[in-house]
């Protein structure tokens, strides 16, 4: 039976930076799954996690400087590729790496990753994507264990396995990310571990790498279970928070003794780097 969702189609003015700003409040709220366009954006919901009230605190929508309408329906499962064919076009990381679509014409570089997003977030367009994929070409990973949580399409542990990961750990909480992850990591011909479920699958588990790109809160309750989870001299990245947020996240893991060690930036997202 096909899962159900709520599409939301938001018109924002100023698209900037309200837009961003919007979508990390729709995350608090539980939305899962975003769509940006030149004006607005799509967001998406189960139904079944959807309730009428459930904007009512939203702050870009109770903002007098910002001008926002919205409405919305109901979207099955099928209808998806439709709406992301429509949005999804190829994107450059560097000169080494191309993410794009299986009906797009491949990419002549090192890293080739192709995704079928479907409803998972993390396909490289939103910045905190980008900034990770950055990362992980900037980085080593040639034997080494990797742990991708929170992994969405699954586009940062295939660029972790196709850079020679021995092995890689994908963990999504959502349905949608989970098979979406299996059938991207299959694509791309790369063998990595897919699992559906939280931080509680990583007891007894070490890693060399662990990446992360959740939301702020998510990480400031994980980051204990990530530190206890990683090898000595091994490297954390975590994106999926702003600039003002980087303060507690780093005082949060230098608690548990991993040091800050550098900060990629694109617009007011942040993505950063620490090691023990």
């Amino acid at each position: 039976m096909a899962s159900v969702y709520i599409e939301y189609q938001f018109e924002i003015e100023p698209a900037v930076p309200w837009t961003e700003i919007l979508i990390a409040e729709l995350g608090e709220a539980g939305f899962e799954s975003f769509v940006e366009g030149d004006t607005g954006l799509l967001a998406y919901i189960l139904k079944t996690e959807w309730r009428e009230d459930m904007l009512q605190d939203v702050g870009t929508l109770n903002n007098p400087e910002v001008n926002t309408t919205f409405t919305f329906k109901e979207i099955e499962q099928q209808n998806w590729n439709a709406e992301w064919e429509k949005n999804f076009h190829p994107i450059r990381v560097g000169e080494q790496c191309v993410v794009r679509a299986p009906f797009h014409e491949p990419g002549k570089v090192t890293y080739d990753i192709v995704i079928e997003p479907k409803m998972s977030f993390g396909t490289g367009h939103h910045e905190t994507t980008h900034m990770m994929l950055q990362h992980i070409l900037d980085m080593e990973f040639k034997n080494k264990s990797v742990l991708d949580m929170g992994c969405g399409t699954g586009v940062l542990a295939i660029l972790a396995k196709m850079k020679g990961a021995s092995t890689v750990d994908a963990i999504d909480i959502d349905e949608w990310c989970y098979l979406n992850s299996l059938e991207n990591s299959q694509r791309n011909s790369c063998q990595i571990e897919v699992s559906q479920g939280d931080s509680s699958l990583l007891a007894g588990k070490k890693y060399d790498i662990i990446l992360a790109n959740i939301n702020r809160n998510i990480l400031l309750e994980d980051i204990p279970i990530y530190a206890e989870c990683l090898k000595s001299g091994g490297a954390l990245l975590l994106s999926g928070f702003y600039l003002e947020d980087l303060d507690a996240i780093s005082s949060k893991c230098g608690g548990h003794g991993l040091q800050f060690e550098k900060k990629l930036q694109k617009n007011n997202w942040v993505s950063a780097k620490y090691v023990n």
